[in-house]
C-alpha cells in the first residue's frame, strides 16, 4: 500500500486499511488473462532479485568462495542439511532437493517484499501464488507415494493397516478429507492469511501514525510517537514471520513427500 494515501475523511474522521488493498487496479492487459496489477509487479519483482541473488552466487564459483558464494552456499545447505535431508534421508533428499528449495527461497522472497519500502505487500498475500505453490506441494506427495508404493499409496492412505474393517466406515472418509482435501487448503490458507494480517497491521500502525502527527489536534499527537514504535516493532516481526512461513511451508511439504514415501502410513 502506499502509506502517501490519505488517512482521513473530509471531516477529520480516521480511515484504516481495507481488504480492497489486495485488489489494485490493473495496469497493464486489462479483461484479459494476462493482466498485470501492482500485486503481480511485486512478484516479478521478487523472482527477479531472487535470481540475481543466486546469479551472482554461483557464476563463479571457487574453492574459496567470495561473499556471495558464501551467502548462496549457506542458503542452500540450510534447506538441504535442515529440512530436505534430516527429514528424507540423504537419498531421497537429494532427489526432492531443487523442489523444496524453490519453495523456500520463494516463499522466503515474496513474504520479505511486504516490508520493504514502496512495496509494502507481500507476493504471497493474495491468493494465487500461495494456491500455485501448494499444489505443487499436492502433486509432489502424490508422486511420491505412487512412484515408491505404486496403488498401495491410496490404499494403505484411505484404509490404514490394523484398523478394524468396520471401522473403515469412519476412518476412510476421515483419512480422505485429511490427507487429500485439508492438506492443500491449509497449505494455502496459513501462508496467505499471515501475509494478509501482516499487512493490514503495519498499515494500519502507520496509517495511524500520519493520522495523529497531520490530522488530530492538541495532545492527541502524542499518539503517533506510540503508533510508529509499534509499526517498527511489528516491521521486525514481521520479518521474523516472513522467514518463519517459509520455513513452515517448506517443512510441511517435505513431511507430506515423507509420509507419502512410507510403506506404511
Amino acid at each position: 500500500m502506499n502509506l502517501l494515501v490519505p488517512s482521513a475523511t473530509g471531516d477529520g474522521g480516521f480511515v484504516g486499511p481495507t481488504i480492497n488493498e489486495f485488489f489494485p487496479e490493473v495496469i497493464a492487459f486489462a479483461g484479459t488473462p494476462f493482466e498485470i496489477n501492482r500485486v503481480i509487479l511485486i512478484r516479478f519483482f521478487a523472482i527477479i532479485v531472487l535470481m540475481l541473488v543466486f546469479w551472482i552466487g554461483t557464476r563463479r564459483m571457487k574453492v574459496v568462495p567470495t561473499r556471495w558464494q558464501s551467502i548462496a552456499e549457506m542458503g542452500l545447505d540450510f534447506t538441504r542439511v535442515n529440512i530436505a535431508e534430516d527429514l528424507l534421508g540423504e537419498k531421497d533428499g537429494k532427489r526432492f532437493l531443487p523442489l523444496i528449495t524453490t519453495v523456500f527461497f520463494m516463499v522466503l522472497f515474496m513474504n520479505l517484499t511486504g516490508i520493504i519500502p514502496f512495496l509494502n505487500l507481500a507476493g504471497t498475500s493474495v491468493i494465487g501464488v500461495p494456491l500455485v505453490l501448494a499444489i505443487i506441494a499436492y502433486c509432489s506427495f502424490i508422486y511420491a507415494g505412487i512412484n515408491r508404493n505404486g496403488g498401495r499409496f491410496f490404499k494403505n492412505a484411505l484404509f490404514p493397516p490394523g484398523v478394524p474393517k468396520v471401522l473403515y466406515i469412519v476412518v476412510t472418509p476421515i483419512e480422505f478429507i485429511s490427507t487429500f482435501v485439508i492438506r492443500p487448503v491449509t497449505l494455502t490458507l496459513r501462508l496467505m492469511m499471515n501475509m494478509v494480517v501482516g499487512h493490514l497491521l503495519l498499515v494500519l500502525f502507520f496509517l495511524a501514525t500520519q493520522f495523529f502527527f497531520f490530522e488530530a489536534t492538541g495532545g492527541f499527537k502524542l499518539f503517533g510517537v506510540g503508533t510508529i514504535a509499534f509499526g517498527l516493532a511489528f516491521t521486525l516481526f514481521e520479518v521474523l514471520i516472513a522467514v518463519l512461513q517459509a520455513y513452515v511451508f517448506a517443512i510441511l511439504t517435505t513431511v507430506y513427500i515423507q509420509l507419502a514415501l512410507l510403506d506404511e502410513h
